[in-house]
């Protein structure tokens, strides 16, 4: 590959997508639990924006297997943020594998991203209402 064609993906943007196979349901989840409301809209598809990174949550026939965390919001305090979402109604997941523990839904993960200049990370996760497994993290600085 030439030197011009090697980098075009590392420009571009990354947007999430999520699945939903009631999308009236899922506009719901995300405005009345997450607070969260479509910045923009086509048929079949609820675009939204946070801290100007874009998501977009589709009519789909298909559904997520919820085994894998699809997308996560960085948090600058997750204790209140998973608080506030409790009080929503945001049901949080109990984690407990080798390694990974959660106490009242948080878990510390060892270990981050040497660029992210953290020594760790606390996460707790969630489902919407389409079954697509959400997380929260706060860096351990």
């Amino acid at each position: 590959m030439t030197s011009h064609t090697s980098d075009v993906l590392s420009r571009a943007r990354v947007a999430t997508r999520l699945p939903a196979s009631d999308l009236d349901r899922a506009r719901r989840f995300y405005a009345d639990k997450l607070g969260l409301r479509p910045v923009d809209e086509r048929p079949g598809g609820l675009l939204y924006r946070c801290a100007g990174a874009d998501f977009v949550v589709y009519r789909s026939t298909g559904s997520s297997p919820g085994t894998f965390t699809q997308m996560a919001f960085e948090v600058d305090d997750i204790r209140a943020a998973v608080a506030e979402l409790r009080r929503r109604g945001v049901v949080f997941e109990e984690v407990d594998a080798p390694g990974l523990r959660t106490r009242d839904g948080i878990a510390e993960v060892e270990g981050n991203y040497p660029s992210k200049g953290a020594r760790g990370e606390w996460g707790a996760w969630f489902r919407d209402s389409e079954g697509n497994l959400l997380g929260i993290g706060e860096l351990i600085l």
